[in-house]
């Protein structure tokens, strides 16, 4: 567990920089733009490494893990319609659009929908812990967000990016879906052929 926590408490310390101006701008002064992006790049990917690190140990090590509740089968189903905007919401934070424009922090409504889904279905301390801590801080980010300046950039003329995200999230999600989540965390969702 003490990677995992080290980890989430490294990651999300980089990740509150942002949220106080005052904080990120003294630190931009002190050491400029560039190095401030690759501190923050660096220590990111380390907090990152330690978390993915630190909850894959907790899967191998089920009594170090305690299940703290037995998540009924129904919210499989509500966990995959969540997954479907939350992935949309994704591509939407790297593409201008309008989805972008609407939703004007597309990337925090996806974190906060992929965690609550990941929630509802995994009922371990490990899972909790994680999935958890990225709702509270993707929900917190929001509200900071309110009382600090954040311009979201104008959506393009047209619906063609509209259609690229829109597109873009389905193929991610059904590439996460049937291979995607299988391959990279170790647990596959539907077998080919199957219905979820």
């Amino acid at each position: 567990m003490l990677p995992l926590i080290l980890g989430l408490l490294l990651f999300f310390a980089v990740h509150l920089v942002p949220t106080s101006p005052s904080l990120r701008n003294g630190l931009v002064e002190r050491f400029g733009a560039g190095a401030y992006r690759v501190g923050f790049a660096v220590l990111s990917l380390a907090g990152f490494a330690l978390i993915v690190l630190g909850y894959h140990k907790l899967q191998l090590m089920p009594g170090k893990n305690p299940v703290l509740w037995d998540p009924p089968s129904w919210t499989r189903h509500i966990a995959f319609l969540l997954m479907l905007p939350a992935m949309i919401l994704f591509v939407a934070a790297f593409v201008p659009s309008r989805v972008r424009t609407a939703v004007k922090h597309p990337m925090l409504a996806a974190i906060k929908a992929w965690a609550l889904a990941h929630l509802l279905v995994n009922g371990d301390l490990g899972s909790m812990v994680l999935f958890g801590a990225f709702l509270a801080f993707a929900v917190y980010d929001r509200i900071s967000i309110k009382h600090r300046t954040v311009t979201v950039p104008p959506s393009p003329a047209g619906f063609t990016n509209d259609v690229l995200v829109l597109l873009g999230g389905l193929a991610l999600f059904a590439v996460m879906l049937f291979w995607g989540h299988g391959a990279l965390i170790g647990v596959p969702l539907v077998s080919v052929g199957s219905v979820p």
